[in-house]
């Protein structure tokens, strides 16, 4: 990669039906070619000069969170396969470079997607565009800009797609990361995951930053050097500091025991995206110190 390269990536989220999730993780390289050529085609309608750019995609479906992780990995995997391999097709002095299955169904193991994370009704193929610093950052501007209200695929690219996973699609559109970021923020707060938003936006956004979650009733988080720790309170220290002056044990049961799902709730959020999660059995005085 030479110094003055530089990347945009973005995402073809496939809103898939609810009769489920597609019968294959991967479609086969030559059906991964013809997607990404219907990709540059429709890209190329909003923003002029895309087409002097490589663009490379993976022919495999993710999670959400897959794609949503420090540093980026399914980006960063797809630049390390696409630097080894050759253009399979040329626009101008551009490359087209698309990942799919092989003759076995399987896929380069750095792009496999998460058994566990599959089956939810919202799937994303990553995608890159690569080039000069200066034309990344003029065609950053006008995607940025475009997709999030006109980035619906075409529909002959979103005809393909369904005969390629041979599962319905229900709408089909592009998305940058940012645009990624923006409506997953909106869908955690329609899940009553607000709280936990500064957290992961700054794991992923800037996780050298020191951020807390320091929010009764919502339980204590620290992000530390990328890392996530969550403080575990013995009953007497939850019951100081987030049920004082109640008297009733019963309810302090069933008020801690829903805390304490709480707390897996975010750990479980936080390890889909990436983001270490440890356990810190220090008061919360400490753990803030």
């Amino acid at each position: 990669m030479s110094a003055s390269e530089s990347h945009l990536p973005g995402v073809i989220a496939l809103e898939l039906s609810p009769e489920g999730a597609p019968p294959r993780a991967a479609i086969d390289t030559a059906s991964a070619a013809r997607l990404l050529e219907h990709l540059a085609n429709d890209l190329a309608l909003l923003a002029p000069g895309l087409d002097k750019l490589d663009l490379t995609l993976a022919g495999a479906h993710f999670d959400v969170a897959e794609a949503l992780r420090p540093g980026w990995p399914l980006h960063r995997r797809l630049d390390e396969l696409r630097a080894r391999a050759p253009g399979q097709s040329t626009r101008s002095d551009a490359r087209l470079i698309a990942f799919g299955a092989d003759a076995n169904g399987d896929i380069p193991p750095p792009l496999q997607s998460d058994p566990a994370l599959a089956g939810a009704s919202l799937r994303v193929l990553p995608f890159l565009v690569s080039g000069d610093e200066a034309a990344i950052a003029a065609i950053g501007d006008v995607l940025e800009t475009e997709l999030l209200d006109r980035g619906m695929a075409s529909a002959a690219t979103a005809l393909l797609a369904q005969e390629a996973f041979a599962t319905r699609i229900e709408h089909m559109r592009y998305l940058t990361v940012h645009d990624l970021l923006a409506m997953t923020s909106m869908q955690y707060g329609h899940m009553g995951l607000d709280p936990l938003w500064p957290i992961l936006e700054a794991a992923l956004l800037a996780p050298g930053e020191d951020v807390m979650l320091d929010a009764p009733p919502e339980p204590l988080l620290r992000l530390h050097d990328g890392e996530v720790s969550i403080t575990l309170f013995s009953p007497q220290e939850w019951g100081r500091r987030y049920a004082a002056g109640e008297q009733d044990h019963d309810r302090l049961q069933r008020h801690m025991s829903q805390f304490e799902a709480r707390q897996r709730q975010f750990a479980a959020v936080l390890e889909a995206h990436g983001i270490p999660v440890v356990y810190d059995y220090l008061p919360g005085a400490a753990l803030a110190s």
